[in-house]
């Protein structure tokens, strides 16, 4: 061989060499991206830090509202009212749904009889235990709160008198009505403020139901996804699909003429 022919040699043997390594790299490049796709989608799949974090903002009486950008955040509650669990009863409730919000319930595999037992004796479980700590965990009213509703009470009936006097043609003042509505509870103030107590507590526990429906659905929700071990399945069934796509070999499309083509010239 001379050395025209060597030189021709060795060039296409660079070249080979050249491009098998930029498809070697490409190939190494996709299935790092694959990989680190499918963690993210899996790690996606098994995370419910957002079905935890909206259920905790239900339970502290948060509401979703729009803001400047128009884009939804939650919110604080405006009105007491909203707020029907404690700090205390919070806590203890999140802890609870905690133990059965997580990757070790998603990966199990229940048959429907199980998933039914089990949500009912969660829920018996759940409403006693509120019930048997009901003083620690539903938010009462402070005595301050009692007294500023006791006030506007008695303001909203000194407006209604006021009212009913100038239909009559008299001139009372406003103190005068105030003070007499004043003497008329001034011996069961006491009493007037623990009803008025008793009665924040009961428009309260109107809601108690509908909460306790939500965290229900909620670990309902967790464990239908694992009825039959399904959200196994589907995670085996993509991480089979996953493999099956990463260890497909790239197409190569040789030159004409193959490797040695200087010598069929």
């Amino acid at each position: 061989m001379d050395e025209q022919i060597l030189e021709q040699l060795q060039q296409q043997v660079d070249s080979a060499r050249l491009s098998a390594d930029r498809e070697g790299l490409a190939r190494q490049q996709q299935e790092m991206y694959l990989e680190k796709e499918d963690k993210s989608m899996v790690k996606e799949q098994l995370d419910l830090s957002d079905l935890i974090t909206r259920v905790d903002y239900l339970l502290k009486g948060y509401t979703l509202n729009p803001d400047n950008n128009g884009n939804l955040v939650w919110t604080k509650p405006i009105s007491d009212d909203m707020i029907v669990f404690s700090d205390y009863g919070i806590q203890m409730i999140m802890n609870t749904i905690c133990f059965y919000l997580n990757q070790n319930t998603l990966l199990s595999n229940y048959k429907e009889e199980e998933i039914n037992k089990k949500m009912l004796d969660f829920a018996i479980e759940l409403i006693d235990a509120i019930f048997m700590n009901y003083e620690k965990v539903f938010a009462y009213p402070t005595v301050s709160d009692c007294i500023a509703a006791l006030k506007a009470r008695i303001e909203k009936k000194v407006e209604v008198s006021a009212y009913a006097y100038g239909l009559q043609g008299k001139k009372i003042s406003l103190d005068e009505i105030r003070a007499s509505k004043v003497a008329e509870i001034e011996d069961r103030v006491e009493l007037e403020i623990e009803k008025i107590r008793q009665n924040i507590i009961k428009e309260k526990l109107k809601r108690f139901p509908l909460l306790v429906r939500v965290i229900q659905d909620a670990v309902h929700s967790t464990y239908q996804r694992a009825w039959n071990g399904q959200e196994r399945g589907t995670l085996r069934q993509h991480t089979h699909i996953s493999e099956s796509r990463g260890n497909q070999l790239p197409i190569t499309h040789p030159q004409a003429g193959g490797l040695f083509s200087w010598g069929r010239k």
